[in-house]
């Protein structure tokens, strides 16, 4: 029997011991923050898989708990919103990998209740039954209901048993909320055997009808969907889909749009919509007026009543601040690409929400070209899983996606140094190693201490896990070779391992974050990278200095230990009278008086170093014959 999987460096499929799926079904799916959908490759097109009556292929990220225990996904679900919001859960992929001290800003957005038994601890929902006792849901397992509907529908539509897919996330979720996604699948019966990138699925639904012409062009992916948003820079070159870069915000979507809409009639028309049910009608008014802006200048509808008037004029004038973030994203994007505007072929749009005349102008104007909107934005994550679904089965030998990592993965060193050993932008799949080792005689034990961000110093950036290299045997500082390996496999989860080479005693460990990195944190981390680059630089330059003080200090007291017997006194006197400045020095904060003293203890003991090199060498070779 064949077995197949993806060659990275021929980007093609070739046979090894990964096991077989020709001739199986696999299938894409995009697990959205509002709408979710399930897609195929059918005679060679990927097509979205609409429900029993045919007319959509959307299924809304909502569900439902009756009071009698059944569960409700999708338009059902979506039905109980004003009936009984405190038992319909929207918005579940927010939640995802997050803990309630993530959430404490924006938890009175949700008609439902988050609980906050432990702010550091994942999130769960409450949902109280007939009986008036509270049922507790992980935001997993929320999801898997969706995904077990989507599973559902398209067994329907192949009549026959499906078990695994290829799911999207956007590209900024981290371990924790990848890790999550699969768990979800698992959950729903599915074998998740790749998590895959939104703005790379994007890319390759349209690059799949790219001409011949197109090779070689680089492709700006604008995703703007329900609550996330992504824009990722790309590179097409021989059926090799590269990301160059990638930037965006994981709690900026279309939902938050709909939230400009309600403030903006709150303030306007002194809104009464504290209750669960009010806020949940409302929102359902604001994204319906959102959905008709985009076709007309005028909205008006009726609320308990009261008219509630919004023109487009007046919607785009609140939508603009967070237009401008995305754009903000999107300039950032292109510097990591190292890239001009000029430079961008095409700019591909996708989600609903780039369905705003003002996202689709705005976007157009930033990079001086019109935009390519040629498919359904809501349909082309799940159309281009379907296709990397299809890579997967081994029906389609001649494509392949290198995905990346958005922020630096690295250790700490001596002095609280980061040091990358993956950096940003990196592609994924990868295998990085670098040797180390110990600063003190004797040393048996190594923390390797794993951080994530772009800053210089570890206490700045955002720790994942650490783990202890035991059992390293006692030498002298420098003498050990321990290399380190960071596997960062195709979903972003990252393995680590340490290795002392001499002895053989090994340590790994799987980082998987307790939860998600905060809307916040995820937004400042690059932008404080930049904002401090001098400071840190000076900061690195500093530890850095000190370092090597510390062990050219330690070097020079050893030399005094180990030549006493033949160094005069006042040869002893003067290098104690030299490390003593520069241990003065390192005491301070001036780099430069570190180095001006490092420099004057070399420049004494230099010619000292050589003479006790001149009498080890007579010492060994006295009585031999040359």
């Amino acid at each position: 029997m064949a077995k197949y999987s993806i060659d990275l460096q021929a980007g093609k499929v070739k046979e090894d011991d990964v096991v077989s799926t020709r001739g199986e079904t696999i299938v894409g799916i995009d697990l959205g923050t509002t709408n979710s959908l399930v897609a195929h490759v059918r005679d060679g097109r990927a097509v979205a898989v609409a429900g029993p009556d045919g007319k959509s292929v959307l299924v809304p990220s909502i569900v439902h708990f009756q009071a009698d225990g059944m569960t409700l996904v999708g338009d059902a679900a979506r039905e109980q919103l004003l009936t009984a919001p405190e038992r319909t859960i929207y918005s579940v992929k927010r939640l995802l990998g997050k803990s309630y001290r993530d959430l404490a800003q924006v938890k009175d957005r949700f008609g439902y209740r988050i609980i906050d038994e432990d702010e550091d601890r994942l999130v769960k929902v409450a949902v109280r039954d007939a009986e008036g006792k509270d049922r507790y849901y992980s935001p997993i397992e929320l999801s898997a209901q969706i995904l077990k509907s989507l599973k559902t529908r398209i067994e329907a539509e192949l009549n026959s048993e499906v078990s695994r897919a290829v799911i999207t996330v956007p590209a900024y979720f981290n371990d924790a909320q990848r890790q999550a996604t699969r768990d979800a699948g698992k959950l729903a019966g599915l074998d998740v055997l790749r998590i895959v990138n939104e703005p790379t699925a994007s890319s390759l639904a349209y690059g799949i009808g790219l001409t011949d012409e197109d090779e070689g062009r680089t492709i700006a992916v604008y995703d703007l969907g329900g609550g996330t948003f992504d824009v990722s820079i790309m590179r097409i070159e021989q059926g090799i889909f590269e990301v160059l870069s990638t930037n965006g915000d994981t709690f900026l979507g279309g939902d938050d749009f709909d939230q400009a809409i309600v403030d903006f009639w709150q303030r306007k028309y002194d809104l009464d919509i504290q209750s669960s049910a009010q806020r949940g009608e409302v929102r359902l008014v604001a994204e319906a007026a959102k959905r008709a802006l985009s076709r007309q200048d005028s909205y008006t509808a009726e609320y308990h009543g009261q008219q509630l008037q919004l023109t487009r004029e007046e919607a785009e004038s609140h939508w603009g601040p967070l237009v401008e973030k995305t754009l903000q994203s999107c300039a950032l994007a292109l510097k990591d690409a190292k890239l001009e505007k000029e430079a961008i072929d095409h700019v591909i749009m996708v989600g609903g929400s780039t369905r705003i005349p003002l996202v689709k102008q705005q976007v157009a104007d930033f990079f001086g070209r019109e935009v390519n909107n040629s498919l359904d934005p809501d349909q082309v994550v799940a159309l281009g899983a379907a296709i990397q679904a299809d890579v997967l089965a081994g029906n389609q030998k001649d494509v392949l996606l290198l995905d990346i990592t958005p922020l630096s993965l690295g250790i700490e060193t001596v002095g609280g140094l980061m040091d990358p050993i993956i950096p940003r932008n990196s592609k994924v799949p990868t295998k990085v190693g670098r040797k180390y080792t110990t600063s003190v005689d004797g040393q048996v034990k190594l923390k390797v201490a794993v951080y994530q961000g772009e800053r210089d110093m570890v206490a700045d950036n955002r720790k994942l896990g650490e783990f202890i290299l035991e059992n390293i045997p006692p030498m002298p500082a420098g003498i050990p070779q321990i290399e380190i390996h960071f596997y960062l496999d195709a979903d972003g989860i990252l393995r680590v391992k340490a290795t002392e080479n001499r002895s053989g005693t090994e340590q790994s460990v799987t980082i998987k974050s307790q939860y998600g990195i905060s809307e916040e944190e995820m937004a400042m981390m690059l932008l404080d990278s930049l904002k401090n680059a001098e400071a840190d630089m000076s900061a690195r330059g500093l530890v850095e200095a000190k370092t090597e003080a510390n062990n050219v200090l330690l070097s020079a007291r050893k030399f005094i230990r180990q030549n006493e017997d033949w160094l005069s006194d006042n040869q002893v006197s003067e290098i104690q009278s030299y490390t003593d400045d520069l241990a003065k020095a390192v005491d301070g904060d001036d780099k430069d008086e570190i180095n001006r003293r490092m420099e004057s203890l070399n420049d004494f003991t230099a010619p000292l170093a050589h003479e006790a090199l001149d009498r080890n060498v007579a010492a060994a070779m006295k009585g031999k014959d040359v």
